[in-house]
């Protein structure tokens, strides 16, 4: 493992970086990947952070795609996954299971959340939010587990500095811009957050994808490798989330290497936007959890 593969808090394998074998961190994605679907062409080469390998399996109807990723763990789940394997909880998942438990003590009962996931017009969804679950209870439970030295607890240092000061009230606010903007009924992201359900939107399926090329390596030292022009996309999650300067300068130098003319590419960060980002779609994104989904050439990846 290469300095520059340190510089990013993926390399150890586990959310809370601490010494010891590499972990499955997530049993599915959390990414809405109808934006890489509606921005990513027939037909394109496409680079894709593994992860769960959710986004790769759906990118890979009617595309060439080419999945990575640094956790060997990880890529051997995905690859499991897309020959028809079924789906199970990665750390992620354990770690959120027992906050979702304790909603029941601000009156998030069973029965609440799945009338909320049932509802499908905007202006129904914010009144039932604000009335029944953004309580008073609620919003005080969310300051705590989302307080820095209560997240330092499971996640490594790195990955605390890409969250954003007041935490809890980002999120809300985030929680409110999907509701006021998606139908909850058929939202696949909502109801694996709010329910548990990993299986939410097919995700458990059992047939078999095939045509994903499935590679164990660092994202910046396999596009280095590669020929120029090799890639017409780049699905690159939240890569740049707990990553150090120098490997973001040399992760953005290898996706210009290894970009074709007018290659795309979709990141997305945890972190709220320094300035109204250009092709920010993160408001499009049915997961809530994002400050950036930034959609955009390639050849425009900031390391900033």
């Amino acid at each position: 493992m290469s300095e520059d593969a340190e510089g990013t808090a993926w390399s150890a394998g586990r959310l809370d970086g601490r010494a010891g074998p590499g972990k499955l961190l997530f049993g599915r994605m959390y990414e809405d990947s109808a934006i890489e679907e509606r921005a990513f062409a027939p037909g394109s080469r496409v680079f894709c952070i593994a992860s769960a390998g959710c986004t790769a399996m759906r990118l890979a109807a009617g595309r060439q795609v080419t999945a990575v990723d640094i956790n060997p763990v990880q890529l051997e789940y995905a690859r499991a996954r897309a020959a028809g394997g079924a789906i199970r909880a990665g750390a992620a998942e354990r770690l959120m299971a027992p906050g979702r438990a304790l909603l029941k003590l601000a009156g998030w009962s069973r029965a609440a959340v799945e009338k909320f996931l049932d509802l499908a017009r905007a202006d129904e969804q914010i009144a039932f939010w604000r009335r029944r679950l953004d309580t008073r209870r609620f919003r005080i439970g969310l300051n705590l587990v989302m307080a820095p030295r209560w997240l330092r607890r499971f996640y490594s240092a790195p990955m605390i500095d890409s969250v954003p000061a007041r935490f809890d009230a980002v999120m809300r606010r985030r929680m409110e811009r999907c509701w006021a903007t998606h139908p909850n009924r058929g939202n696949e992201y909502a109801r694996a957050l709010l329910a548990g359900d990993l299986e939410a939107g097919g995700a458990g399926r059992a047939h078999a994808v095939t045509g994903i090329s499935w590679v164990c390596a660092d994202a910046a030292a396999f596009l280095e490798s590669c020929a120029p022009a090799s890639f017409d996309a780049f699905a690159l999650s939240n890569i740049l989330d707990g990553a150090g300067l120098g490997y973001r300068s040399r992760l953005t130098a290898a996706v210009r290497h290894a970009a074709a003319p007018g290659a795309v590419m979709v990141r997305r960060s945890i972190a709220e936007p320094n300035v109204p980002a250009r092709g920010n779609l993160a408001a499009q994104d049915r997961s809530f959890l994002w400050g950036v989904v930034e959609v955009g050439p390639a050849a425009e990846l900031s390391a900033e």
